[in-house]
């Protein structure tokens, strides 16, 4: 500093000091902040900002390649959803006209709120409580909103991998064992066990040999073993995969990502080569133009590009945090959105090839026992040979010459057409019936899979499908909690994955009880869609109209090299907030319309029967909910009424390679003062305004400054008035 500065005479003299902050430096000669040795950026010249930000960027892990982190995001984003949700909603919602609703949503909601987690992941560095710290500590809820939804559903989550590894093991063998009903020896008279046989094979060894399944959600039965054991299994492939963060998820990703796409494509060719395969894909793809019109259909395919795409987990700003700051993210978020939409489109092929060839194999079943039963009424005269057309042969009788039968027969015996019991058996009322979720997969699918030449190398390809699936998907979950803690808190790796693992582990257990299915669903139904929903419209509020758009844009063009399209401003500002908030409203409806309840399976009635949620699992409902959304209220409370500190008067003080850096950033007037009139030069900050990062779009910009360990995400003013061989 100027000797004969303001500052220095004053040092030098009892004069009580009266000038403000802004009156000495406005004295003060103008001076190059880039080249200034009190750069606010954190370097100790320009020259060695950029060795420092080189420093502190090393030491966060990175992605071994690109293809890695691609295949990452997409093994997150492509799970489970895409092969047994979005077929489902497409035959229910009309065929091939749902694809345009859910393309339009995706393009409008889905690419821009992916593109702004990636973008604010990869500029910050950092995992969610982080980033939403940083944008905005008020919104800092955020993250720890984002850590809570993924532990809930990495809860149940892995309870379906674990049920997919029983299936996988019992796949070795021929027959395979859900293709017949079990034979029970009464006495000396072997008889099919009753269960299944007023039910089918395959339900009966999802619901009895699988999971063992009790009557309602209030009869616990104990846990169930074979379950419990394949939960171990499945929760210690999810810490050996997590335990060296990306060291080691990245390397599964290879495979766990890739398979998928292998055994899809095999089921396509074996599919399209199945008898039937064409019906069922036709009646897909037929569009039912009306539903487009129906407010549903929109409201479901927003849910569903929601969470295709892990919206509002973490998951996807832990994962782009571990990348460069010049990775082009808006050509990652175009990809993995459509690749994503593209897998849910090949998914769906599959699935219907297959229930194509299904559908046929139980019309053809139907056909032969109702045309049993008109032979037996001809035998005993209750119908006349006349009703029989000439060219009917029932030792070779297609269904087209059965539904010429029944038509006759349905008109000559008007009055008394019910009591025959005949059944229509139309192949479009076998292709109409609706199936989803573990009906689709464990039920629908694997009854399917019996049928096919070599059955059990099928259904060993299916159930391995479905585990990686279900594991890429958990990784990005773990991730949403992994990355930010671990961030935020310091705490070691290894051991934070290990103790997550096990006492995840343990609280799953509720899952592998007799009555376990029926907290799945409530846990899948109830403990995500709204708080994530909830979420997401606080990312895009804080980033578009706390932080600025306009600013946000800015940090954009600087950190791509290229300026986004327009499109994303009106996005981000307008067009997905309002889009969230009608989803939100939407889905509050939703839940106050449909009375909570779940499906059981009823032993005695062999048949699945709607029951609604006791007292005591609606008070665990409603518990999800406001606990998932709790850290929201109770961040902004604390932080608007100081309660706890947000870091905007704390100094973060960081060793890095002999350097100390401390972040002074949001210093309050009188601190700065201090600071400025300090008699000790080293701490002698820089002549620059201070800065807080949750300042409105009028403020600067906190990304375009550098940053030091534990002050990453603010301003960090380096001591660089203390020489190197001092500190």
């Amino acid at each position: 500093m100027p000797k004969n500065s303001k500052v220095t005479q004053r040092e030098h003299s009892s004069e009580h000091v009266t000038e403000s902050v802004a009156d000495l430096l406005a004295h003060q000669e103008p001076v190059d902040y880039k080249r200034s040795v009190l750069n606010v950026t954190g370097g100790e010249s320009w020259d060695k900002q950029k060795e420092g930000e080189e420093d502190l960027d090393a030491e966060r892990p990175a992605w071994n390649s690109k293809l890695q982190y691609i295949l990452a995001q997409i093994g997150y984003s492509v799970g489970l959803g895409n092969v047994w949700r979005f077929p489902y909603l497409c035959q229910k919602n009309g065929g091939g006209a749902y694809l345009v609703p859910y393309l339009v949503l995706l393009i409008i909601i889905g690419l821009p709120l992916f593109f702004l987690e990636l973008a604010v992941g990869q500029r910050i560095r950092r995992g969610s409580i982080g980033v939403w710290n940083y944008i905005c500590p008020r919104l800092g809820g955020i993250g720890y909103a984002s850590c809570l939804v993924c532990f809930f559903v990495g809860l149940y989550y892995n309870v379906i991998i674990g049920w997919s590894i029983f299936y996988f093991f019992k796949s070795f063998q021929y027959p395979l064992p859900w293709s017949e009903c079990p034979v029970v020896k009464n006495g000396s008279v072997a008889i099919v066990e009753t269960e299944c046989e007023r039910s089918s094979a395959t339900t009966y060894f999802w619901y009895r040999e699988t999971l063992d399944i009790s009557n309602s959600i209030s009869e616990s039965g104990g846990l169930n073993w074979k379950m419990t054991l394949c939960l171990l299994v499945a929760w210690s492939l999810v810490g050996l995969a997590m335990i060296k963060g990306i060291q080691s998820s990245g390397k599964v990703m290879y495979f766990s990502s890739l398979f998928p796409y292998l055994v899809l494509v095999c089921f396509l060719v074996r599919g399209l080569l199945l008898r039937g395969a064409v019906d069922g894909i036709m009646h897909m793809f037929t569009p039912k133009l009306d539903k487009m019109l129906d407010p549903q259909v929109w409201r479901e395919a927003a849910t569903q590009v929601f969470f295709a795409l892990g919206l509002g987990f973490g998951g996807v700003i832990a994962f782009s945090s571990y990348n460069k700051q010049d990775n082009n993210c808006h050509f990652d978020a175009t990809l993995v959105s459509f690749i994503n939409f593209f897998t849910s489109v090949l998914a769906t092929l599959v699935v219907f090839a297959v229930l194509g060839f299904k559908a046929n194999i139980m019309n053809e079943k139907c056909v032969v026992e109702n045309a049993e039963k008109i032979l037996g009424y001809l035998n005993t005269n209750v119908l006349s040979h006349d009703l029989i057309p000439p060219h009917v042969n029932f030792s070779h009788l297609t269904a087209k010459d059965y539904n010429e039968m029944y038509r006759v027969i349905m008109t000559v015996k008007e009055g008394h057409f019910k009591e025959l019991g005949l059944d229509a058996c139309l192949l479009e009322d076998e292709l109409n019936k609706s199936v989803q979720g573990t009906g689709l997969a464990f039920i629908a699918f694997t009854e399917a899979m019996t049928h096919f030449p070599a059955s059990p190398f099928w259904s060993v390809m299916f159930f391995l499908m479905l585990i990686n699936l279900g594991l890429g998907s958990m990784i990005g979950t773990m991730s949403g909690i992994t990355t930010p803690i671990i961030d935020t808190f310091k705490v070691r790796k290894e051991v934070f994955t290990v103790g997550c693992c096990i006492f995840a582990f343990l609280v799953g257990l509720i899952f592998v009880q007799r009555s376990g299915n029926y907290f799945v669903t409530m846990f899948d139904d109830y403990s995500a869609t709204l708080p994530l929903t909830v979420v997401v419209i606080l990312e895009n509020i804080a980033v578009a109209w706390i932080y600025g758009t306009k600013k946000f844009m800015q940090e954009l063009t600087e950190m791509l090299g290229f300026r986004p399209y327009q499109f994303y401003y009106y996005t981000w500002k307008y067009v997905s907030p309002i889009c969230m908030a009608v989803l939100m409203t939407a889905s509050i409806i939703q839940l106050g319309v449909s009375p909570p309840g779940y499906s059981a399976w009823i032993r005695e009635e062999a048949a699945e029967k709607f029951l609604f949620y006791p007292t005591w699992a609606m008070a665990i409902l409603i518990s999800l909910i406001i606990l998932a959304s709790l850290p929201l209220p109770l961040v902004f409370i604390l932080r608007q009424f100081h309660l706890v500190s947000d870091g905007s008067n704390a100094l973060s003080v960081t060793y890095k390679k002999g350097r100390m850096m401390k972040d002074i950033s949001n210093l309050e007037d009188n601190d700065e003062t201090r600071f400025i009139l300090s008699k000790v030069p080293s701490e002698t900050p820089s002549p620059m305004p201070t800065h807080r990062s949750y300042l409105g779009p009028g403020s600067n910009s906190p990304m375009e400054m550098s940053s030091a360990p534990n002050g990453r995400y603010g301003s960090g003013y380096l001591l660089a008035s203390t020489p190197e061989s001092e500190l």
